[in-house]
């Protein structure tokens, strides 16, 4: 994996930049943020910005539920369920945004 200078300035500019943020966040992927990671001999993957957590599928659920357990222990055995029945549009309300470079014959297939 070869970054070329203005790439690896713009990473660590990206991950020097501090906000301050009212949304949730995920201590998992904020450690990874803007860090590429690598993929085979010349691709890599890192990923820019995301948005929601376990937290954002379950009050979906319950939202278009209207009604159900409010306890934090409970949310796992939600979100099994969610799973297990293939109900999956609670899940969507999860996103990240990726940079991804690979060669252009794997990006065409």
């Amino acid at each position: 994996m070869t970054l070329t200078a203005g790439q690896e300035q713009e990473i660590a500019e990206q991950r020097e930049h501090r906000a301050e943020t009212r949304r949730v966040t995920v201590a998992a992927l904020e450690e990874i943020l803007f860090e590429p990671l690598p993929v085979l001999d010349q691709g890599f993957i890192r990923v820019i910005d995301y948005m929601g957590d376990d937290a954002a599928i379950v009050q979906a659920a319950r939202v278009s539920y209207g009604r159900g357990t409010k306890h934090v222990s409970n949310d796992r055995g939600l979100i099994n369920y969610l799973m297990r029945h293939r109900h999956t549009s609670p899940f969507e309300m999860c996103e990240i945004k990726l940079h991804v470079k690979l060669p252009i014959f794997v990006a065409r297939q």
